[in-house]
């Protein structure tokens, strides 16, 4: 087990550290660029956003790793509308990947947010990893995203019970937060204020 870490709460003398590692943790992953480091800035200001859950991972003196919590809901279709919450970006050091540390970071933040009393996580992500963190795709437990129909194999789209049996006799439709949702020319000027990268399209990304 890795002892060479340590994990707090992220301060606002951290943010601008935080935004630069997420810029090139996200850089031409999914995109050439990327937004992520704009999405985190923004969040921090929105009503949904859950500064108990906003962690940074340190080690040597440096943040290597970051997560940030946004409070989120489940439309049943009950007619009830159920409180969960979502994660993201998790952002982890190009040069610390692989190494266990983001699975580390998840496993903290989600021990915390079921503290917290958050009874799931719904993510988009992909199964491969988050998996070995107890995620199933969210339609084998009755959760559905907004994006695409019902009757579509949605393998990106992720669900958690962080407290057994809260998803037991629920259907419904989840939808990222809002404020997920980030205006494109905002980030371009935003990422304006850092030191130029290279924007490459990459076999994969998905935009």
């Amino acid at each position: 087990m890795k002892n060479d870490y340590t994990i707090r709460l992220e301060t606002k003398s951290d943010y601008r550290e935080v935004e630069y590692l997420t810029r090139e943790a996200f850089w031409n992953v999914y995109r050439p660029g990327c937004l992520e480091h704009y999405v985190l800035h923004v969040l921090r200001n929105d009503p949904a956003f859950v500064p108990e859950l906003d962690f940074v991972m340190e080690r040597g003196g440096r943040i290597i790793g970051h997560v940030m919590y946004m409070r989120s809901q489940i439309q049943a279709d009950s007619g009830h509308t159920i409180p969960i919450m979502t994660f993201g970006p998790i952002s982890i050091a190009p040069d610390c990947k692989r190494q266990g540390y983001g699975t580390i970071l998840l496993r903290h933040s989600m021990e915390a947010a079921r503290k917290l009393g958050a009874g799931a996580l719904a993510i988009t992500g992909s199964i491969g990893f988050y998996g070995k963190s107890g995620f199933v795709v969210a339609s084998t437990k009755g959760i559905h995203y907004f994006a695409e129909p019902r009757s579509a194999e949605v393998p990106y789209f992720l669900i958690r019970e962080l407290e057994p049996g809260f998803l037991e006799g629920v259907a419904g439709t989840y939808q990222d937060p809002a404020g997920y949702f980030v205006d494109e020319s905002a980030a371009e000027a935003f990422d304006a204020q850092f030191s130029p990268k290279e924007k490459l399209k990459l076999p994969g990304q998905l935009a």
